[in-house]
């Protein structure tokens, strides 16, 4: 049996290792944390690996990679998937052309739904994708889907101030 890993990263204790997970959104760094807190308490590897879900050798991995890299190191690495549709100068653009909002006359629209984005991407940048893939993409970029009333391109703002005035005051 080889020697006991030793933990010589000392930016954190067990507690705040315990802190660090509950506030984590990745689960695997969840599990490296937590079982890293276990070895800071002294458990040996063997129990500390087995209560985490791994095995003693992969523990030690990862307790090296801490020691190298700190919390940082401990994330999960993401490697491959589909590259972006859009560049970050499109993305750019099409927040622009979202915030700005349609012309009325040139889009005929009143206000922009993800199925009128979508066929706007289509046209500008030759990209298809769904409907639901706009809608994400506009969380991404901090816009709400939530919108001002629309209002109808003719309307006749002294008419309605005329009915106003002269309607009664209920």
């Amino acid at each position: 049996m080889g020697a006991a890993v030793k933990i010589t990263r000392t930016d954190h204790t067990a507690e705040a290792l315990r802190d660090l997970a509950a506030k984590s959104n990745d689960g695997a760094q969840v599990r490296r944390l937590l079982s890293l807190a276990l070895i800071l308490e002294g458990h040996p590897r063997r129990a500390a690996a087995e209560r985490s879900g791994m095995d003693r050798q992969t523990l030690r991995d990862w307790v090296h990679r801490y020691n190298d890299e700190g919390v940082a190191g401990l994330f999960s690495i993401r490697i491959g998937g589909r590259s972006a549709s859009l560049t970050k100068a499109q993305r750019a653009e099409l927040k622009e052309l979202t915030v700005k909002g349609p012309d009325p006359e040139k889009d005929k629209v009143v206000r922009w739904r993800c199925i009128d984005l979508r066929e706007e991407v289509a046209r500008r940048f030759a990209v298809t994708v769904s409907e639901r893939t706009i809608g994400k993409w506009l969380r991404k970029m901090k816009l709400t889907q939530l919108q001002p009333r629309p209002f109808h391109p003719k309307k006749d703002e002294a008419a309605q101030e005329a009915f106003k005035k002269t309607s009664p005051a209920w």
